[in-house]
């Protein structure tokens, strides 16, 4: 059994979803050329993450081993289905922006890996903690790197608030330099690479930095057994 900490610490560092198992790339670096983009998605993939592994943990003793990934696969289909009417509905200023990357979390090897590895062979509850840390990690990524290329590409930072939280948003836009040129590199397809690799490679720097775990003594050990 894992325990609440360790689906914490894998969701959020040891097991990123975006730093670490590589995965859901195509939205990760398409959407995350602002940081409300990245918040957009990033939200809507963590709801989909919760509700799809809680729905998965629930029916996992009625589905046949034959069928499970198709059933796992229409159940995650439904979930998105729901939250991208909710945002059309609620944010469709936003949901344009999104695009087709919001149907697409469907397709995204990360919700189906959850729902397969670790979803469908646990409770309820670690399931949606699962999903919910998992969610949040992959909802990181996305935040520091559009930020990163936000703050290089425009010389913004939450540039476009209103389209998630009203008009009156606006006011949070923070303008790095007035007279900034900006930088075109950032915000095309080879800034996201060059903004992940950086992330990944501060992330493996810290792991490293980080003291290794020092062995019981054979006397601990012995009396531990």
């Amino acid at each position: 059994m894992t325990t609440r900490r360790e689906i914490t610490h894998n969701g959020l560092w040891n097991s990123n979803v975006a730093l670490v198992q590589l995965l859901g790339l195509c939205p990760l670096l398409a959407v995350t050329s602002t940081v409300i983009n990245g918040l957009g998605l990033g939200i809507a993939t963590l709801i989909t993450l919760v509700l799809s592994n809680s729905m998965v943990s629930l029916i996992r003793g009625f589905v046949r081993n034959e069928v499970r990934l198709p059933v796992f696969v229409l159940i995650i289909a439904s979930v998105v289905t729901i939250v991208e009417l909710t945002i059309k509905a609620l944010f469709y200023d936003l949901y344009l922006v999104l695009g087709i990357f919001i149907p697409l979390i469907v397709t995204n090897c990360a919700i189906i890996g959850r729902a397969e590895g670790f979803a469908s062979r646990n409770a309820v509850g670690p399931a949606a903690l699962d999903g919910l840390m998992m969610g949040l990690g992959f909802l990181i990524a996305l935040l520091i790197l559009g930020g990163l290329r936000e703050i290089i590409g425009f010389g913004t930072l939450f540039a476009h608030a209103e389209l998630m939280f009203g008009d009156d948003a606006k006011s949070l836009m923070i303008e790095i330099h007035p007279d900034y040129p900006g930088f075109l590199l950032a915000v095309l397809p080879p800034g996201a690479f060059f903004g992940l690799a950086l992330l990944i490679i501060v992330k493996n720097w810290l792991d490293l930095r980080r003291p290794a775990p020092q062995p019981q003594p054979l006397e601990a050990a012995a009396d531990s057994a």
